[in-house]
């Protein structure tokens, strides 16, 4: 299948009577097939038909996740279309502006829970014609329509024209596009990345060639449904091999729908989830105080029995191996004692969790594994559609991101795009059909990731002589918070830096870390004419203390409550700084040709700055490091 509607028509011919999207609206989760899902995108598509959308016209979708979410994407896709997904933790304002104005969105289709964020911008919205709600209201506004009246000029209009509907559906072909997706964003604008039917289709093939998914299989899709991860494997796999998908009951928020998760598992029975550290973490949590509770003796116990799984289970492939054999009774012992009656609490059928949305923790990922629920670690990108490698249940190897899909070319590369050989650290380099088009209106970011056919992804890994892709971290940039989240951090160093003559140079690092820390090469000279001019004795501690305050101070502006607070989340701006005495340079090659930072190599020149960074100590600027620091910057003896 080369597009996504010949991957729906053909899966409703297969699988018509499987049940595939299941939603909790009342007491009990309810399912619509694969045969109705295909009717219900066909009225849809219909009626955007004969409400005048045209081929490649883009509308964007701001929902929770449910089964109108997938209905909407199919609507769309099927008339000739292009689905703008939007993450539900957008806030109204410039960030949700931008991506409506950039990719020139016609229309917009939202859930009753979002409406008032797109009311809220809807006047500055130079684009946006119409307005489809999910949900009923009470009265309709000239620009608004109900999504069951689009169904029902979706009906009359495959009545009346439907040798024009299939005309349209015909024209579509594997490299019109699916989805323009944002990025998140970056000082001034995130990058919006265009994947086609073929991309999709493509790389739910080569997902496919890491496991195999029965039709019998169902997942509750805790992810949010616009992430490039959900979307594929999720969604689109799950569709291709006529097994189900279940969404989290909706709740008033993000949030309160969260709440939901450990009832929805019981009630779905999922064979297996897709997972994000955060959300691990929560879960493991979880275990350990239903164990606690149950008192010290069984506590004991389930330490034990861990420490016996951990060394039996290895690092996974080598589960069991050599003298460790001696460990399988006692561990089986472990498992109809314990392990097996947590399993219970997960709905008894769950198989693996697979992360891929940031690293997963080794030390989690032994934890599940322990408990007979391993945790695989797999390795994606959205401008990849997303999956390149993973760890399966048969095939894993802790610590690593599991071995490479089929039909995709993989090469790791040094700063000069040199290859470079097995077990050797550099950028992760790939190739194949998953890779995406380029970045929507934005030439200049696609020349500099897509290069003669392969895509340069910014992250930093080695491939071992056994197969498995170890990735590292960024090569480039990004920082990743502990829940996942991801942010590019050149804008705000950019930005921070131009503005104060203060600040020469500035690292932002954020690799799962619970908050944002900088590394900032101050102007000395700078900051002694300030002091010049204020009277300030830099021999005197005070002195210095003054200055590290005044630097403090320039961050703030980015700050709530700052004046250019309306700039950059707060969350990515540092909440501990180290000064340093040392430029990045090409001398010292923490500088490449382009006078760009080499992250990588400023990260590990600097680990013991880093590490200190974590520590509460570290948190206020005005700390015993930065002031012995700060007295070199200045010359002070």
């Amino acid at each position: 299948m080369k597009t996504i509607v010949e991957l729906l028509e053909n899966s409703a011919q297969k699988y018509g009577n499987n049940p595939y999207l299941l939603e909790k609206k009342t007491d009990r989760y309810e399912a619509i097939t694969f045969k109705e899902t295909k009717e219900q995108a066909y009225k849809v598509a219909a009626g955007f038909l004969a409400l005048g959308i045209k081929k490649g016209d883009r509308i964007a979708l701001l929902s929770e996740s449910r089964t109108d979410w997938v209905i909407s994407e199919l609507g769309i896709l099927h008339a000739g279309a292009i689905n703008v997904p939007l993450s539900i933790l957008l806030k109204e304002g410039a960030d949700l502006k931008f991506r409506l104005d950039h990719s020139e969105s016609k229309w917009v289709i939202v859930s009753g829970n979002q409406i008032d964020k797109i009311n809220s911008i809807k006047q500055d919205l130079k684009n946006l014609e119409k307005v489809i709600l999910l949900d009923p209201r009470e009265s309709y506004s000239r620009d608004e329509i109900y999504m069951k009246e689009v169904k029902k000029m979706g009906e009359e209009y495959l009545s009346n024209n439907y040798d024009k509907f299939m005309d349209r559906i015909k024209s579509i072909s594997p490299d019109d596009y699916v989805n323009i997706s944002y990025t998140s964003g970056t000082t001034a604008d995130p990058k919006a990345i265009i994947l086609s039917h073929r991309n999709y289709t493509a790389n739910i093939e080569q997902s496919l060639t890491l496991m195999d998914v029965p039709e019998w299989w169902t997942t509750l899709l805790i992810l949010p449904w616009d992430h490039s991860f959900a979307h594929t494997v999720g969604i689109y796999i799950m569709m291709a091999t006529g097994a189900s998908l279940a969404a989290v009951q909706s709740g008033k928020s993000y949030l309160d729908s969260l709440k939901h998760i450990p009832e929805n598992i019981r009630e779905i029975k999922p064979v297996f989830l897709l997972s994000a550290p955060a959300l691990a973490k929560n879960f493991r949590k979880g275990i350990e105080k239903g164990i606690k509770d149950k008192g010290k003796l069984i506590e004991k116990l389930f330490r034990h029995a861990l420490k016996i799984a951990y060394t039996y289970n290895g690092i996974g492939w080598d589960k069991g191996k050599g003298i460790r054999i001696f460990l399988k009774p006692l561990y089986k012992l472990y498992d109809i004692i314990l392990f097996r009656k947590i399993r219970a609490s997960f709905g008894g059928r769950l198989k693996f969790f697979f992360g891929g949305a940031a690293l997963l923790d080794v030390e989690l990922q032994k934890f599940f594994s322990a408990i007979g629920i391993p945790m695989l670690q797999g390795y994606g990108l959205s401008e990849a559609s997303p999956v390149i490698s993973g760890n399966m249940e048969k095939r894993h190897k802790l610590g690593s991101s599991g071995f490479l899909v089929k039909n995709l070319d993989l090469k790791i590369c040094d700063e000069d795009g040199n290859e470079l050989a097995v077990g050797k650290k550099g950028e992760i380099v790939v190739r194949g059909e998953n890779v995406m088009k380029g970045y929507w209106k934005n030439e200049r970011a696609t020349r500099e990731v897509l290069r003669e056919g392969w895509l340069y992804t910014g992250d930093m890994g080695y491939m071992d002589e056994d197969g498995f892709l170890f990735v590292l971290g960024r090569f480039k940039s990004l920082l990743i918070s502990d829940d996942g989240e991801k942010y590019s951090p050149e804008g705000i160093e950019e930005t921070i830096t131009d503005r104060s003559p203060f600040i020469d140079q500035m690292l932002l690092y954020n690799n799962q870390n619970k908050y944002t820390s900088a590394l900032l090469v101050p102007n000395g000279e700078a900051l002694v004419r300030w002091a010049k001019n204020r009277n300030i004795d830099l021999a005197d501690s005070k002195g210095l203390e003054a200055v590290l305050i005044e630097l403090d101070s320039v961050i703030n502006l980015y700050r709530p409550g700052g004046l250019y607070d309306d700039l950059f989340p707060s969350r990515w701006l540092p909440a501990a700084i180290a000064i340093l005495d040392e430029p990045f340079n090409a001398d010292n090659k923490q500088l490449n040709s382009l006078g760009k930072m080499v992250r990588a190599r400023i990260v590990e020149r600097h680990k013991d700055k880093i590490d200190y960074l974590y520590t509460p100590e570290a948190k206020n600027i005005v700390n015993p490091r930065n002031l012995a620091v700060m007295k070199e910057v200045l010359g002070i003896k």
